[in-house]
């Protein structure tokens, strides 16, 4: 496997809206995660991935994009931007930026000469004479009617995000510009948001109407999306020292592959949600009951498929998901669910991502009230379900589980009246529990969440096996317990978790006086405990 310097970094994301304020608004800005460059440093993060920043009317809090080479007045100015890039560096800490180009807002520029028919921007977007029966990821339509231009233009999110037209030239070459604009000013890299989406064919559905992803058949990894990001990986990712992450969804490991296959890299790893859809039917509104063995059976299908032949993306979280430890791990047991997850995880071959309050434990915010939730998506899907005979407490109780606003609560750096996130109200409010889990605290707490994430940064930092190493599994049909080894050379690490609320003897994977245990969640060595994991080393 060949070594790069994305491979062995801790990738840490920031939602700006929620991470820190500077200026007394409630709102996060870029001076404030500048100012809190000193945590990411004790933490060990080596790149941070920045959501959208850009000018937007924050339809969908920035993913939107008016202007890709302004700033939002929220966070800052451009300087401000700068500023942050020339700190991060001085720390040592990459920086990626979302790419938002499968669509645009319906306030850029090019989309309001686009619905004039003006050139060159008439064809910039999907126009139809007629309305096609597609539906929305955001629920709804697909096609909107345009009382300007007369026609009606695709938005496979919402309707102001109307899609870019891909096999237009220009379009090709704006994307390009946009890119080499922020390599230029001296960013790391990209996370291209819905990137397997860009290729499209216009045409009805292939079948019967359904109200969720009518159509995706005309745009799901179509194959026009690999021949543009070949183009772009030859004319622009190629010529930097840089890295690419995919937000593919739908993507199994032979689709995967199509994109990331060491001989092809279109991208360099990407996003895959087949581990996000085992507590759901297809998406993740239709909840089912979490069963360990699928998460297991899930992410070694993806080990096994990539290892040597394209790299893994590791993350249990992100902007989009809700709290990990809310999903899989148990409240009862709190903690060591959340230590346990991240061993679990972050111990497998592939670049993990931390997000924001992850390595708190933060779980569900879980608003009792709609009122409460800011997300479109989330206002948008409760509207479908009520439409579909859904009743209000069983939508609530589907968003109080799914909603994307479960991750953007504010960052809590201590217990002040606002958190130490703002000296004013926020735009959002709090997780519960805030008042005790908190930066501070968890600092001063050697037992704590962040204390045990700390440990398994630098653990993992400093281990090629743990990078490049082989895996293997170990007791797979174990419903209980989820254990794989790490191999290189003569080095051989050993990770188990239990997934059980139950103490249980520690199996006999090995002989375990030839093994340190170098990490663990537990106190009491002599049986695993509720929601425990270890990991040792090989003496």
């Amino acid at each position: 496997m060949k070594q790069a310097w994305y491979r062995e970094s801790l990738v840490y994301q920031i939602y700006p809206r929620s991470f820190q304020d500077s200026n007394g608004d409630g709102i996060g800005d870029l001076p404030g995660i500048l100012s809190r460059i000193p945590y990411l440093q004790e933490l060990g993060v080596d790149v941070v991935w920045l959501s959208p920043v850009y000018a937007s009317p924050n339809d969908d809090n920035g993913y939107d994009i008016s202007d890709y080479r302004d700033i939002h007045p929220d966070f800052g100015t451009m300087e401000d931007m700068k500023r942050l890039i020339g700190a991060l560096h001085a720390a040592k800490i990459k920086i990626v930026m979302d790419l938002v180009v499968n669509h645009t807002s319906d306030e850029h520029p090019w989309f309001q000469a686009s619905r004039r028919g003006e050139e060159p921007y008439k064809n910039f977007y999907h126009w139809q004479p007629k309305k096609r029966n597609w539906t929305s990821f955001f629920g709804g339509e697909a096609w909107t009617y345009d009382d300007v231009r007369k026609e009606y233009y695709l938005h496979l999110f919402s309707k102001k995000q109307p899609d870019l037209n891909w096999d237009h030239p220009q379009v090709m070459v704006e994307v390009q510009n946009i890119m080499r604009f922020w390599l230029d000013l001296g960013i790391d890299g990209f996370r291209c948001d819905v990137i397997n989406l860009i290729g499209k064919e216009t045409g009805d559905p292939n079948g019967r109407f359904s109200p969720i992803l009518c159509g995706i058949e005309h745009y799901l990894n179509h194959p026009k999306t690999h021949r543009y990001l070949q183009t772009i990986r030859d004319e622009v990712i190629s010529k930097y020292d840089c890295f690419t992450v995919g937000e593919t969804g739908f993507v199994n490991p032979d689709t995967a592959m199509q994109y990331v296959d060491e001989d092809i890299r279109e991208l360099d790893m990407l996003f895959q949600f087949e581990h996000m859809g085992v507590d759901n039917y297809y998406v993740k509104w239709f909840m089912r009951k979490f069963k360990p063995i699928r998460l297991k059976k899930n992410l070694s299908e993806w080990q096994h498929a990539m290892h040597q032949h394209g790299w893994n993306a590791l993350y249990l979280e992100n902007h989009d998901q809700p709290r990990s430890i809310s999903r899989f791990g148990d409240p009862k047991y709190h903690e060591q669910s959340a230590k346990m997850l991240a061993t679990m995880m972050f111990f497998q071959q592939g670049t993990p991502f931390v997000y924001q309050g992850q390595e708190l434990g933060m779980p569900n915010a879980s608003f009792e009230h709609l009122e409460e939730y800011r997300d479109i998506e989330t206002k948008n899907i409760y509207k479908t379900g009520k439409k579909l005979g859904f009743s209000h407490r069983r939508m609530m109780k589907k968003i109080r589980m799914m909603s994307r606003d479960n991750a953007r609560t504010p960052m809590p750096w201590d217990n002040t009246v606002y958190a130490g996130f703002s000296k004013a109200e926020p735009w959002i409010s709090f997780t519960p529990g805030w008042e005790t889990r908190n930066v501070q605290n968890e600092s001063a707490d050697k037992k704590s969440v962040l204390a045990f994430y700390r440990k398994l940064i630098q653990l993992r930092k400093h281990s090629k096996t743990i990078h490049y190493g082989d895996y293997q599994d170990i007791d797979f049909g174990n419903p209980t317990f989820y254990a794989y080894r790490r191999m290189l050379d003569q080095d051989e690490w050993i990770i188990v978790c239990n997934f059980s609320n139950k103490p249980h003897p520690l199996p006999n994977y090995a002989n375990w006086s030839d093994f340190n245990l170098v990490l663990s969640n537990e106190e009491n060595q002599e049986m695993m405990s509720p929601y425990g994991a270890r990991v040792y080393q090989k003496k």
